[in-house]
């Protein structure tokens, strides 16, 4: 553990990620441009869920490089990224399951955000969470879920319009335990925290 969080902290390898991350977040809106083009106004910021994650993440990971912690944008990243990571992977096995088929694009979707999960939680450790962070991050993530089940902004799954009330009860659900794992990893006492290397290592 100590060897994969020395490579975490790396300099390089946050350089690294950053870029990546940012190619990611460019890509998920792209892929939302043809939902967003026909979005009222009002419900933009809340339709491009999974780019949004990533781009908080980013935010946390330009902090990081700068030798600080920006703990609003590690409580919004760490939420969604588990989130909307674990939501994507389960809608594309969905599709799978109902269609038959798999497509490249859905095995790409699915690894991406898998990684998208797994990097909000490997950094846990570095953020600097309280309380009051994670109640935005809750009010963020539990309005999302009105914005897109109530006035049905949901990423466009054709295949599965018939599920959604289904979908909707999962990804409730999905949004507390996202809210609890952050909890216990960012905000319980006795939780395990590093301290982010110097910048210039």
């Amino acid at each position: 553990m100590k060897q994969i969080y020395t490579i975490l902290g790396n300099r390089s390898f946050l350089i690294l990620l950053l870029i990546i991350n940012i190619a990611g977040t460019v890509y998920g809106y792209d892929w939302y441009m043809w939902q967003l083009v026909d979005t009222p106004a009002i419900f933009l910021p809340f339709v491009p869920d999974s780019p949004t994650a990533s781009l908080f993440f980013v935010i946390v990971l330009i902090a990081f490089l700068l030798g600080r912690n920006w703990p609003i944008f590690e409580a919004l990243a760490i939420v969604t990224l588990v989130k909307y990571g674990i939501w994507a992977v389960v809608m594309n096995l969905l599709v799978f399951q109902v269609t038959g088929e798999v497509e490249i694009t859905a095995l790409m979707l699915i690894i991406s955000h898998g990684a998208m999960a797994v990097q909000g939680v490997l950094y846990a450790p570095f953020y600097r969470i309280k309380a009051w962070h994670l109640i935005i991050a809750a009010i963020w993530t539990l309005h999302n879920d009105v914005i897109d089940y109530v006035f049905f902004m949901l990423p466009r799954y054709s295949v599965l319009n018939e599920y959604i009330p289904q979908i909707g009860y999962f990804t409730f659900w999905l949004s507390i335990f996202s809210l609890g794992l952050t909890y216990l990893l960012c905000i319980r006492k006795g939780r395990f925290q590093l301290k982010m290397p110097s910048i210039h290592q």
